[in-house]
């Protein structure tokens, strides 16, 4: 089962993010091959992290919340609200295997929560520069709850027009970077 965990920072966690970064990549890296994306969301500046991304293939909803609230980080307090959804990998691959790279261009996070009717359950016509695409579901997968998208756009405007105007009771987008242990 694959889960979209977003965890959203506490303002003023920067020297906390800060030192607990070897902590947190050695907690990732006991997750390494279940791991379809990660890395954080990033204030306008693109030099202040607003929060993380992780989405993982794990055996159940309880693994999920264990996942996710057991990271150091989220011990330590550094995060003020935590969001975890089964989500369904609409291309099939990781981060990795994005053919545009780790880097050039900016990158987004873009979400919405549904107003209604289940939509976007299908992977959009002609967008090659989606990084990570799928449906946000309730525990059981029956029930869609949003969109979550990781893609590759020139500004945040072209980043939002992934999802539908009309369809979401709201849409965030977020300036995001691939993430794991520097090479």
């Amino acid at each position: 089962m694959e889960f979209f965990i977003y965890h959203r920072d506490r303002p003023g966690s920067e020297g906390l993010r800060e030192d607990m970064l070897e902590e947190h990549w050695s907690y990732m890296d006991q997750y390494a091959r279940e791991l379809i994306a990660r890395g954080p969301t990033l204030s306008g500046d693109g030099d202040t992290a607003t929060g993380s991304v992780h989405i993982v293939d794990l055996p159940d909803p309880a693994a999920a919340r264990a996942f996710a609230f057991e990271e150091p980080c989220y011990q330590a307090g550094m995060y003020r609200d935590v969001m975890v959804r089964r989500w369904r990998n609409m291309l099939g691959r990781t981060m990795w295997d994005f053919p545009g790279g780790r880097t050039g261009g900016n990158r987004y996070l873009v979400f919405g929560l549904g107003a209604g009717q289940d939509t976007d359950l299908v992977v959009p016509p002609g967008q090659t520069e989606l990084i990570a695409y799928g449906p946000l579901l309730s525990d059981s997968g029956t029930t869609w709850l949003g969109t979550a998208a990781l893609l590759r756009a020139p500004d945040p405007q072209t980043a939002r027009a992934v999802l539908p105007p009309d369809r979401y009771a709201t849409v965030e987008v977020h300036d995001w970077q691939f993430g794991g242990r520097p090479s």
